[in-house]
């Protein structure tokens, strides 16, 4: 076997630099481990999904919630499990859009001659209070 064509060739490598510097690692890219990216490329994930899960772990590992183990390329590279964390990255990750809160209708509290005589007693106090203030008698 001769490998993978050039154009390919140079995305697993991308791939698999992308991954040790997300993970800090120094992995050499031998057979076996251009084999796993060539079937994590084949099964269609992109580089973009390789950086959305490694996140994901990481901060799942931060908060405890995941073992350190998830990042070893061997178990990260294992496709259905890598599909699984993917789907689950991208629903943790987008909060569910707000429901639209509907209008709470305002119970009138009085009878609307009470609200009218309420209003007629507020003007009648803005009345006086500009009267008071043009004559300067607002005190303590």
């Amino acid at each position: 076997m001769n490998g993978p064509p050039p154009s390919i060739s140079a995305q697993l490598e991308q791939l698999h630099q992308t991954y040790c510097r997300l993970t800090g690692q120094n992995l050499s890219l031998r057979f076996d481990r251009e084999r796993l990216w060539l079937e994590f490329h084949r099964a269609g994930f992109t580089l973009a999904d390789l950086i959305q899960v490694v996140r994901y772990l990481q901060k799942e590992i931060r908060h405890t919630r995941r073992n350190v183990g998830a990042l070893k390329l061997s178990n990260l590279l294992q496709l259905d499990r890598f599909e699984e964390d993917l789907n689950i990255s991208r629903v943790r990750l987008t909060a569910p859009a707000p429901a639209p809160q509907k209008p709470v209708a305002l119970v009138p509290t009085c009878s609307p001659e009470e609200q009218e005589r309420g209003r007629q007693r507020a003007l009648e106090q803005l009345r006086d209070l500009k009267e008071k203030l043009r004559q300067g008698f607002l005190g303590p």
